[in-house]
């Protein structure tokens, strides 16, 4: 039938203004509508969750991590400014709603993307390529924007109105902030920070790990906790407070050296079993630096490790030093 009724739309709910948008937009058609978020390691549904309250409609939650994971390891569209590989997720996100369309019986798949708000990875051609790559196609919609996008299966079958449908574009937020307030829509998150792999410092961390370790999913959780090093072939993370010493001290893996000064205040610090001794020796130093060090004595370290416990007198890093192994 070219008319089902109810007309049913799975909507792509980041929790974000836009796709808070785009879902009240079909909700004042009549349309019923149901959110889909992802959550992973990177990013969680929190803000979804948050949405689809608001919006009273039901929610899906997906875990992406698996998916998110063998993307970072060979993206086909590549990353953004950090390790973000934006194509290529949202390619896989549009991809698992379309099974779920197709599972549930909804007649279309919607998003909040709007035309050129993303330099990289919302200009026309990566639009296209989410939908055909996808393999939702025509019945993917972007409210938002779908005056200045090709006809879709929905407005070609008048599921939606296309008359009621925007043509937003570009990065000027006052038009959707403008429609939130007389839509009523309140509470919403600032458009950055969603995801940790937009983050530059993040995704510094993250590229050494896939290069010297590969992407596990424990040395990821990781990466947020403490400062790192990279000393020869391993990861030193130094704690930054007490919570974080005492997490490292908590969450160290059997086998792992922890370090910490003896007779001073100061960080706990960890690093792998396989380190070498002169590995050793630098992320005592590198530990050392952060204690309550007096200038130019050596600082005596308490290191625990796969041979026993042991003490090791050693000078602190060097302001170079430090900069040099910094990830």
């Amino acid at each position: 039938m070219d008319n089902p009724q109810p007309i049913r739309a799975l909507c792509l709910l980041s929790g974000g203004l836009d796709s808070r948008l785009a879902a009240r937009l079909l909700l004042e058609q009549g349309i019923e509508v149901q959110g889909v978020t992802f959550t992973s390691i990177f990013f969680g549904a929190r803000a979804g969750e948050r949405a689809a309250g608001q919006l009273d409609v039901p929610l899906l939650i997906e875990d992406f991590t698996p998916t998110i994971l063998a993307i970072l390891a060979h993206p086909r569209h590549g990353f953004g400014a950090g390790l973000n590989p934006c194509i290529d997720c949202h390619i896989a996100m549009v991809r698992r709603a379309g099974e779920l369309m197709r599972e549930h019986g909804f007649q279309f798949v919607s998003t909040g993307e709007v035309l050129n708000q993303r330099p990289m990875s919302q200009h026309r051609k990566a639009l296209q390529q989410v939908a055909s790559e996808s393999g939702v196609g025509d019945y993917l919609l972007r409210p938002l924007s779908a005056k200045l996008l090709p006809e879709t299966e929905p407005e070609k079958r008048s599921w939606v109105d296309r008359a009621r449908l925007l043509a937003f574009e570009g990065r000027n937020r006052k038009p959707q902030m403008a429609l939130a307030r007389e839509l009523g829509i309140t509470g919403y998150p600032q458009p950055a920070g969603g995801c940790l792999l937009t983050d530059p410092a993040y995704g510094q961390r993250l590229k050494d790990l896939k290069t010297h370790e590969g992407l596990d999913i424990i040395p990821i959780l990781r990466l947020r906790l403490g400062r790192h090093f990279r000393v020869g072939a391993v990861r030193v993370i130094v704690g930054r407070n007490q919570a974080e010493n005492e997490q490292l001290e908590k969450e160290r893996n059997a086998g792992e050296y922890l370090l910490k000064a003896k007779d001073v205040p100061g960080p706990s610090a960890i690093l792998p079993p396989g380190a070498t001794e002169d590995e050793l020796q630098q992320a005592a130093a590198l530990c050392a630096r952060y204690s309550d060090f007096l200038p130019g004595q050596p600082v005596v370290m308490e290191i625990q490790g796969p041979q026993g416990p042991r003490t090791l007198a050693i000078l602190p890093a060097t302001p170079d030093m430090i900069e040099s192994r910094r990830i």
